[in-house]
């Protein structure tokens, strides 16, 4: 048998990334099958969004402590077979117990806990592998979260148009071969080795550098422009829009993937060439006039499309906050990924968890409201999380120069 090389490892980890879409955009999809087979309101879906992304928070904090000391490659195993397993419960245990959001929620549980042991180990795997365009590694990587997305929105909607939603349940039961076969790919191909404990910027270190808490913040808004709008994007198209859910999910999540893919490849290709900081800011200002515009604007479509390229305008701010503060901290290995991990995550569960609050008062405030024009109302103040990314990238660029010149 042919050894396996540091190709294969990275391969391994962009099919890890492509597991991480599975978990973070199946559920939504089926927001509003559950709502209307498990009369489950629109306050309750949006508490499972950010159960998911709760559930990710706390992996993140253990493994700022433990990734270095149990290592990358037993967390990626145990990762995948996580994901495996809440993927199956999400297929079979809603259908076999009258406590239906329950089910729902364990399974999301224990599948978030797959998910989150991926984003705190499959980037820093990436960033230690040998190569000269690390920035455009990380943002390539990336770019198969997109594809993924992608893939899942568009393939679940016409399976769930061709098969019926009653039928929904069999979805997560096929998406969960994807985790089981990655599984065994991370255990045959080779992994760097890892720094000496001596060689590592201890955490305390990184939370007392004002460099490294703006990153923080930013990585905070970055979790929370993407999730609020690609979360949404399915019952806002169907609700708020008024369109059908294969041409809602088609034009809504599915091509805002193909745009937040699109971003994060041409990055991964041509990146060397483009400074990140400026390129990210550009695609701020892009965000925030797609939530003003999905929001205000009267036509259908242009909501739409706003939505979509919301996916575009948020491409980078992951990926690039990533690679920004490794570059800041070289040698801050897992426990900076893990502690950037945790405050995306909780930009990822703030956001949509947000959006859902201000478009619930709405409809308290004004009961003839329907949901979907509440949530219309809400999507605006999406827009706080991009203004804010735009000043710390301007902080964290004007202390990363000063770092060089010393």
């Amino acid at each position: 048998m042919a050894k396996r090389t540091f190709k294969g490892t990275k391969i391994a980890c962009y099919i890890g990334y492509f597991v991480q879409a599975i978990i973070n955009n199946l559920a939504p999809l089926l927001f509003v099958i559950f709502s209307d087979k498990y009369k489950i309101d629109l306050a309750t879906i949006g508490s499972l969004i950010m159960l998911n992304f709760a559930t990710q928070m706390a992996i993140d904090i253990l493994s700022v402590k433990i990734i270095d000391k149990i290592g990358f490659k037993k967390i990626t195993v145990c990762s995948h077979f996580l994901a495996f397993l809440g993927l199956v419960m999400l297929g079979i245990l809603p259908e076999i117990t009258s406590h239906h959001f329950l089910a729902i929620a364990v399974s999301i549980m224990v599948s978030a806990v797959g998910s989150g042991m991926i984003e705190v180990t499959i980037s820093p795997i990436v960033e230690s592998l040998p190569s000269d365009k690390k920035a455009a590694d990380m943002s390539l990587l990336h770019s198969f979260y997109c594809w993924g997305q992608m893939l899942v929105v568009a393939l679940s909607t016409v399976f769930i148009k061709l098969a019926g939603g009653d039928n929904w349940n069999i979805l997560p039961i096929i998406w969960s071969v994807i985790p089981l076969i990655n599984m065994f790919n991370f255990m045959s191909v080779p992994f760097m080795p890892p720094m000496e404990d001596d060689e590592i910027i201890p955490v305390k270190k990184l939370l007392k550098s004002k460099a490294f808490i703006v990153a923080m913040i930013i990585m905070f808004c970055a979790g929370a422009s993407e999730i609020a709008m690609s979360q949404w994007s399915s019952f806002f198209a169907e609700e708020g829009l008024h369109v059908s859910k294969l041409m809602g999910d088609l034009l809504g999540p599915c091509l805002f993937a193909v745009l937040m893919g699109a971003g994060r490849l041409f990055y991964g290709l041509y990146g060397d060439k483009i400074d990140l900081v400026k390129i990210m800011s550009a695609l701020s200002v892009l965000c925030i006039a797609c939530y003003l515009t999905a929001s205000l604007s009267n036509s259908s479509t242009v909501s739409l499309l706003a939505c979509a390229v919301t996916g575009l305008s948020i491409s980078l701010f992951w990926p690039g906050t990533f690679s920004l503060t490794a570059k800041r901290f070289p040698n801050g290995s897992g426990g900076l990924f893990g502690i950037l991990a945790l405050l995306g995550d909780i930009g990822c569960g703030t956001g949509p968890w947000l959006i859902s609050f201000i478009s619930s008062a709405y409809k308290s405030a004004n009961p003839a409201l329907s949901e979907g024009a509440a949530l219309k109302s809400g999507l605006a103040y999406g827009c706080i999380f991009p203004i804010i990314l735009i000043i710390g990238l301007i902080v964290l660029k004007k202390d990363t120069d000063k770092a060089e010149t010393r």
